[in-house]
């Protein structure tokens, strides 16, 4: 098997303990976006959640050393908000906001889809902000998720892009509930909803080829 980049290793033992930092968090109180933006000290208990992550994935937590350089530099780059804001944020091409008791394979789920929201680089964190927030508050669907400023290959130009998780793309009413939230939000352009039906199959939009199953 071919052998991890130490960089991609770092990369990827960033985003799992993100998530387990983030799961962490919320039991206990706030978010880990809105300890961030509020400036709230939150440093004994992010070294509590790194000391945990080490101790279940040493090589997880050497590779994350060996990518920032200590415990200290990674908090210092969630505080200037890597992993917290798109437009800041170089280890994950994705950030993943859930909504509450909402369980994160939940977007993996056949039946669900998602609105499409396409950003050039420059609008993408307010955006995002709008979105997370309101995901957060459970007011739109199960999930969002957004792409960031890491270079991703996958990528046909730099345009971001915003996904608003429903349960249940039968579920015409739910659906059309989060498109009306996003209009509310301002996002009241034309939008598109893709199925996770289409997803799985590797369909994509193309000249002559519709792959949206709504368009609000």
């Amino acid at each position: 098997m071919e052998e991890l980049d130490p960089g991609d290793l770092g990369d990827i033992a960033y985003g799992l303990f993100e998530v387990m930092l983030n799961a962490e968090l919320r039991v206990e109180g706030p978010p880990l976006f809105d300890l961030v933006e509020k400036g709230t000290d939150f440093e004994a208990k992010f070294l509590s959640a790194f000391g945990k992550f080490s101790k279940e994935y040493p090589d997880l937590g050497q590779a994350l050393i060996n990518a920032f350089g200590s415990p200290g530099a990674i908090y210092l780059s969630i505080l200037e908000g890597e992993g917290v804001i798109p437009g800041r944020t170089t280890k994950m091409y994705w950030i993943v906001q859930d909504a509450p008791e909402v369980k994160p394979e939940a977007i993996e789920d056949e039946l669900a889809g998602k609105w499409l929201i396409f950003l050039p680089p420059e609008k993408v964190d307010e955006a995002w902000i709008l979105v997370r927030n309101a995901t957060s508050a459970s007011e739109l669907g199960i999930s969002a998720k957004v792409s960031t400023a890491k270079p991703n290959p996958d990528s046909r130009d730099n345009t971001k892009v915003i996904y608003v998780y429903t349960a249940d793309w039968r579920d015409e009413l739910d659906v059309m509930r989060v498109r009306n939230r996003l209009k509310e939000l301002g996002f009241i352009d034309r939008l598109g909803y893709k199925r996770n039906i289409e997803t799985f199959k590797g369909e994509y939009s193309q000249k002559g080829k519709r792959v949206t199953f709504y368009s609000a």
